[in-house]
């Protein structure tokens, strides 16, 4: 069977060998034109004039388009036509889109774009939370309010109490490739789009309404991203409808791609947040009640700022199993580049909220962090089915497992918390009957050493005032679905040839983490066949309709569900060919080893093909799969809006020079709940990648506007993204050895977001390094850069 093999990367080769095509590397038809949008210089205001004579005048300018010379829609947004493609007379944030260029070139149409003469009248731009909250400048009527009992009342009653409000800055998505696209027109009114996007019924549906003609008039087809992080979710729309509206005017095929900078200041980011807590536990360390405020900087445009600040909500319990809770979040409109789609799309910002409570609270309680954790977790999954409602022990590891021969932290005399009235549910109603993390994180406290490694730290910093170490553990759950029901459903189409080869499409798309690749395992398995026998072949809508975008962690459970029922249909219409000309049941009929058996008979599977074909079966089905279980009001607040949720931990050290702030990470261990997974090297990967990313948004990754709305970090030079010699000193990553509860396919789980919070530890671990230096707990913004560290480092030193 291929699947659980940890092959490599189906690409691999091409990648390494840079013979790899991307939209940029497609041959292009000869006479073929450029693109490039002239941008706003301001971030709020209204456009009294424009002089565009020396655009139209510059080299190998062909035509400039302005929205007044749109054909027919001029809207590219994901949500609630509020994007425009071209400004209709305002503009919003400074990069936004005001003109096209179509050129002979690349460069001729960037030259010519920077030649725009526009006379605005200039507005006070709206840039911070205070600012967006004294205008009341809002997504949705007022605050969105998930609760479960009073936490209010609870947090009043507590023993201890802690409150504290941080800064969470957002992220650049600093894909490899940038934003790419290139249309070109066909007969009638046909339009082919290559478009570098991780949604192309998207693309698809956007481009048609552009052109005023219908869905079925318009191909999209993405063979690869050079990544795309939730970047090119809804970003790539711009460009995609830009070449098809210039490629309909001219005739010509057109392309366009953004150069760093400017898809650095054009696009957008992961959301900001502001969080503000208040949270209370018992002398034991137990969570009696939470109350959060999330201020979302959203930007200028909806976008998908809603479903992020949904789901910030609905991770805001973490992996902890909270009595009363209050999560409120709001969603600010400001002038400043649309925040949209990145991995864990929301997810993140709510796990720090929750995490930095727990890490204030172990500080002020002299717990140690992964103690009071583990007091607070849900229930373990096997006990779920017997608990009733009533006085049961709660957040301790298995009860069945001898704790004190596994170098864990003891917990023997812990004390217990009864379970709440409401049982072992979220903040939204879901109950957890799968959680991972009590043996998860004993396994990880045991191979990583921690209690010996977390006491060699103590006497480190007791010893050295300069040089400071830290360690700390932090714990995923995270939600596996789309929040908007609808989108879990994934389409198939597999051709078997008479040679036995496979031909294979699905509606997902490729973006370096081996989507391909796991599909094509699955199905290999299915048909019994080798892997080299398998070929996947661009996404392409004329292919399979009506796909949902590659994001939420859906692409392997959904379109490998697809491929697997379309394999089966295939495979069973030989199965009961060859039983019927054999005399057998076709439920005898086996598909192992590259053959087909059938009572003695024994073919290889292209005889069987091939005797398939000859008797008139098809060899070429659909397939369709969607999500079930899955059940969520939004408005309310509650039901279940994931199908199963992906566990994993970490645990990270760190050493910091406390007179610069200078820090570096030592060593990482990481334990991580792929179910059974269908690839360990490309989850494996998936993970260490995935831990990087999260640690260089919590601590080198700034994102810096100025008072006018500029960007002023929008390139290399300014922002930092980890490096080669920014990853852990050791990097120690396993798999959980576990299946998938719920029948997903070969019983895996989604490894695309969830490892994204595990470099939280990172950003935990730096707090612990700093509150070594002092009394006081460090209480620092997000991302902790050097500055930071050494402004915390100074606030612990005074005591405050």
């Amino acid at each position: 069977m291929s699947v659980t093999k940890p092959l490599p990367h189906d690409a691999a080769p091409l990648h390494v060998s840079g013979s790899a095509r991307y939209v940029d590397d497609i041959p292009t038809p000869k006479g073929s034109l450029h693109l490039a949008f002239g941008l706003s210089p301001i971030a709020k205001g209204k456009i009294n004039a424009m002089d565009l004579s020396a655009v139209k005048a510059a080299d190998g300018v062909v035509m400039v388009m302005t929205a007044k010379d749109l054909p027919f829609a001029n809207d590219v947004s994901p949500s609630i036509h509020d994007e425009p493609l071209l400004s209709d007379g305002t503009v919003h944030y400074i990069g936004q889109p005001v003109f096209m260029v179509v050129a002979t070139s690349h460069l001729a149409a960037r030259k010519a774009a920077h030649l725009g003469k526009i006379d605005y009248a200039e507005e006070t731009p709206i840039l911070t939370v205070e600012e967006a909250l004294a205008a009341d400048s809002r997504f949705e009527n007022g605050p969105r309010i998930y609760a479960k009992g009073d936490a209010d009342a609870a947090i009043a009653g507590a023993a201890h109490v802690i409150e504290g409000s941080f800064e969470l800055g957002g992220q650049e998505h600093f894909y490899l490739e940038g934003q790419a696209a290139l249309a070109v027109p066909n007969e009638g009114a046909d339009m082919l789009v290559h478009s570098s996007t991780q949604h192309p019924t998207e693309i698809q549906h956007k481009v048609a309404d552009a052109l005023g003609v219908p869905m079925h008039a318009v191909r999209v087809e993405t063979r690869r991203m050079g990544g795309g992080f939730g970047g090119k979710e809804s970003q790539g729309n711009a460009l995609a409808v830009a070449c098809a509206v210039a490629a309909r005017a001219t005739g010509k095929a057109c392309k366009m791609r953004y150069d760093r900078d400017d898809d650095m200041i054009i696009t957008g980011k992961r959301h900001a947040f502001r969080i503000a807590y208040k949270a209370g536990f018992d002398e034991n360390g137990h969570i009696q009640g939470v109350s959060f405020h999330h201020y979302a900087i959203c930007g200028w445009a909806q976008d998908l700022s809603l479903p992020v600040a949904d789901r910030a909500m609905l991770h805001s319990d973490n992996a902890y199993l909270l009595p009363n809770a209050r999560i409120e979040s709001h969603r600010l409109k400001t002038n400043t580049q649309s925040a949209t789609a990145y991995r864990g799309f929301g997810g993140p910002q709510g796990m720090v909220g929750i995490e930095r409570v727990m890490d204030h609270a172990a500080y002020e309680l002299g717990l140690d962090p992964v103690e009071l954790r583990r007091r607070n977790y849900y229930e373990p999954a096997h006990k779920v089915a017997e608990v009733e409602p009533t006085e049961k022990p709660l957040g301790h590891p298995d009860p069945h497992e001898d704790l004190t021969s596994r170098g864990a932290v003891d917990m023997g005399d812990a004390p217990v918390r009864p379970l709440p009235t409401g049982g072992n549910t979220t903040p939204y109603g879901m109950e957890v009957s799968d959680f991972e993390l009590h043996g998860l994180t004993e396994a990880l406290l045991k191979s990583s050493n921690y209690v010996a490694r977390k006491a060699a730290i103590q006497k480190w910093n007791a010893e050295n005032s300069v040089i400071k170490k830290g360690i700390a553990f932090s714990p995923v759950k995270f939600g596996i679905s789309f929040t908007l029901t609808h989108l879990n459903q994934a389409g198939a189409l597999v051709h078997v040839y008479q040679d036995g080869s496979v031909h294979l499409n699905h509606g997902g798309t490729e973006m370096g983490q081996g989507l391909f690749q796991k599909v094509a395992q699955v199905a290999a398995s299915r048909f019994g066949i080798p892997l080299d026998m398998v070929k996947i072949t661009a996404t392409d809508t004329a292919k399979v309709p009506n796909t949902s975008a590659t994001a939420a962690s859906s692409g392997s459970d959904l379109n490998g569900m697809a491929v697997k029922a379309a394999c089966d249909t295939i495979r069973d219409r030989i199965a009961d060919y060859l039983a019927e000309r054999h005399q057998a049941d076709p439920s005898t009929v086996t598909f192992s080893d590259g053959h087909v058996s059938v009572g003695e008979e024994r073919y290889t599977f292209a005889e069987a093909a091939a005797l398939a074909y000859q008797g008139r079966i098809s060899l070429s089905a659909t397939g369709f799969y969607k999500t079930p279980k899955i059940e969520w009001d939004r408005i309310a607040g509650r039901g279940r809006p994931f199908f199963y949720f992906a566990y994993g931990a970490s645990i990270t050290e760190v050493a910091v020079d406390t007179l610069t702030g200078e820090n570096r990470i030592l060593r990482t261990d990481i334990l991580h709940d792929a179910g059974a997974s269908l690839n360990p090297a490309l989850d494996i990967g998936q993970v260490e990648g995935g831990y990087v990313q999260g640690a260089g948004w919590l601590t080198t990754e700034e994102l810096v506007w100025d008072g006018k709305g500029n960007l002023r970090t929008h390139a290399p030079s300014t922002y930092k993204i980890p490096a080669c010699s920014d990853r852990p000193d050791i990097f120690n990553v396993a798999l959980w050895d576990g299946e998938n509860r719920e029948d997903t396919i070969y019983r895996s789980k989604a490894v695309g977001e969830p490892p994204f919070m595990l470099g939280i530890s990172a950003w935990l671990a730096l707090s612990n390094a700093v509150a070594a230096c002092g009394d006081g707990y460090p209480a620092m913004d997000a991302p902790t850069t050097a500055e930071e560290i050494w402004h915390g480092v100074q606030r612990v030193k005074g005591g405050t």
